[in-house]
């Protein structure tokens, strides 16, 4: 996100999820899990889960109402729960994003 991007404006979360093949059933599982927690917090617009033909990652595209939202969101205790059987199968690297193009055939 751009130093002067406003903190009330849209942001898509690209949070990629590694694993060891044998777990991303599993992987799948959980972060389906963790997309029902946050559903039902304050700014959540969306989340899709892509599943790495490699068997070793997993790819989560989010849509936040705010920054500010995503970063409570982080913050919130059913999520940090929800996170602990992640967190010990996987390693991930969240990044925001300002919403970009959209390109349709």
């Amino acid at each position: 996100m751009s130093a002067d991007a406003h903190d009330d404006s849209p942001v898509v979360l690209i949070n990629i999820f590694k694993c060891d093949a044998r777990r991303q059933d599993e992987l799948i599982e959980h972060l389906t899990a963790l997309a029902q927690v946050q559903r039902a917090l304050p700014g959540f617009v969306s989340a899709t889960l892509h599943r790495g033909l490699n068997g070793r990652v997993v790819a989560n595209h989010a849509v936040w109402a705010s920054a500010t939202d995503w970063k409570v969101m982080t913050r919130h205790p059913s999520v940090v729960a929800t996170m602990g059987p992640i967190l010990a199968i996987a390693t991930f690297e969240p990044h925001l994003y300002e919403p970009g193009e959209v390109l349709k055939a």
